[in-house]
């Protein structure tokens, strides 16, 4: 457990960048937090109502505002099965708080573990830098701020969402199995099980990439019985019976009155329109009248579903493969290759300054194109030395690690299409294997004029990220 913590105690190689990335974090956190404070801070019993009304980042939802300040199993028990439970305590001491001084300070409260988690993805980004791949302490401060300067690393870190957490625990992981690579030992069964059940509880398809980095780790002592057992399927096994109990219990009884609730609305306001239709109209027949009145309401069910799939929720929503209770989040009609300059190479490292951070279940449409060339310009560029990383690094086995979980990624997302109509908002869970990939550039990159040139093209490529992206995201939140 020692060892463990002292994973934690930041390092005097580290000191310098590590403050300098603290102080950033707390600027960021500052300017999110005073584009609602004063709405926020007297949330009254409407809480969701408020939050959702006054807090359009992106895609991005306040729901752990909303939990916080109200606790129950709010987040998608299938997509994130133990995150209600990790918020619960917080929302007690946001309720002790709420007690002795009468105003809600979820956002303080909320940001503090945002920015643990932040600051400690950029600590051990540094050090998968500087103790796996080995390259000089300059390029790995440089290729680690340039991770946090990617739009959707930088937003992640200071929504109230769930993004940073899961970044931090993937990064987490790949550094301990690369230490495990690089001194020649295995995960064992019980360090799998924990990683997997912390990972996968925040969002369970990261928790796929635990078992691919400890294929990468163990080899081929990954498909012995007893380890494919105790540390895959039964731990699988026990998170999915979870998530279904978890759903049975607090969600269901939800729906139930919820869609009862619905039906009485519903029987209530056709009950008055027939009452209206029947006062008004010049048929005496009850017949007539019934079949007059359900000819109109289908007149105004049809007149609906028109005017609904106008609107951005349904419009901007691709078609899904099909209709089942997991595959309905699909999506077959996206543009893939639009999809992956504007949104995926593009959104998530670049914000775009039209439609600046809209979410595309209101306003934003899916595709928004850049204004200026230059934008272009330093995504090819990014991308170019993301590709050269992977061919220089082509003999790493930590980076094929890296890669497997970001190719799991781009099968959820480009593949089948799941929340691909805002791909940007889970950068967090893939951005840093690029620059890891970068890395190899560096590493292989000998002393010279071409090491020379490569230092500045990323010390440019970095300052632009946070000059181009800090404007926008300033003036957003300060405007």
């Amino acid at each position: 457990m020692k060892k463990f913590f002292r994973m934690f105690k930041i390092r005097r190689e580290e000191m310098a960048a590590s403050v300098c990335a603290l102080c950033v974090l707390i600027a960021l956190h500052a300017m999110m937090i005073s584009k609602t404070f004063n709405t926020f801070l007297h949330t009254g019993g409407a809480h969701w109502n408020i939050f959702i009304k006054n807090f359009v980042v992106s895609g991005f939802d306040p729901i752990t505002y909303s939990m916080v300040t109200y606790w129950e199993a709010n987040y998608n028990v299938y997509r994130h099965p133990f995150l209600s439970f990790m918020v619960w305590p917080l929302s007690l001491l946001d309720g002790w708080l709420m007690d002795m001084t009468g105003l809600n300070l979820v956002q303080f409260i909320v940001a503090v573990p945002l920015l643990f988690f932040a600051f400690y993805s950029f600590i051990f980004i540094f050090r998968i830098f500087r103790d796996i791949i080995k390259i000089r302490r300059f390029e790995a401060t440089v290729l680690s701020a340039m991770l946090f300067s990617f739009a959707y690393v930088m937003i992640a870190a200071v929504v109230p969402d769930h993004f940073c957490v899961s970044m931090f625990l993937l990064v987490f992981a790949l550094y301990i199995s690369g230490l495990k690579i690089q001194n020649g030992t295995r995960l064992s069964i019980w360090q799998t099980v924990l990683l997997f059940f912390v990972t996968a509880g925040v969002t369970l398809s990261n928790g796929v990439k635990i078992f691919i980095y400890a294929l990468f780790t163990n080899g081929k002592k990954f498909f012995r019985i007893k380890y494919l057992l105790l540390a895959v399927l039964l731990p699988s096994a026990l998170i999915w019976f979870f998530a279904r109990w978890e759903y049975r219990t607090f969600v269901l009884p939800k729906e139930k009155a919820r869609h009862e609730a619905r039906l009485k609305k519903s029987a209530e306001t056709r009950q008055k329109l027939f009452n209206a239709f029947a006062d008004t109209t010049s048929l005496k027949d009850s017949a007539e009248i019934k079949k007059a009145f359900a000819k109109e309401m289908n007149k105004r069910v049809k007149a609906k579903y028109v005017k609904d799939h106008q609107k951005a929720w349904n419009k901007h929503t691709g078609k899904p493969m099909g209709k089942g209770e997991f595959i309905k989040w699909t999506d077959i009609s996206t543009s893939r290759s639009e999809t992956a300059v504007e949104n995926l190479f593009g959104e998530s490292i670049q914000l775009h300054d039209q439609h600046l951070l809209q979410d595309t279940l209101r306003s934003r449409p899916v595709i928004v194109p850049y204004s200026w060339i230059i934008n272009y310009v330093v995504e090819a560029v990014i991308v170019l030395l993301f590709i050269g990383g992977i061919w220089c690094g082509r003999r790493s086995r930590f980076l094929w690690m890296a890669l497997g979980g970001f190719a799991f990624d781009m099968f959820l997302h480009m593949g089948l299409g799941f929340g691909i109509n805002e791909v940007y908002i889970m950068g967090a869970h893939w951005l840093f294997v690029m620059p890891m990939a970068m890395a190899f550039v560096v590493k292989q990159a000998e002393n010279g004029r071409f090491r020379t040139w490569l230092r500045v093209l990323l010390v440019v490529l970095t300052l632009w990220l946070w000059a181009y992206n800090v404007t926008l995201l300033a003036g957003y939140l300060l405007g």
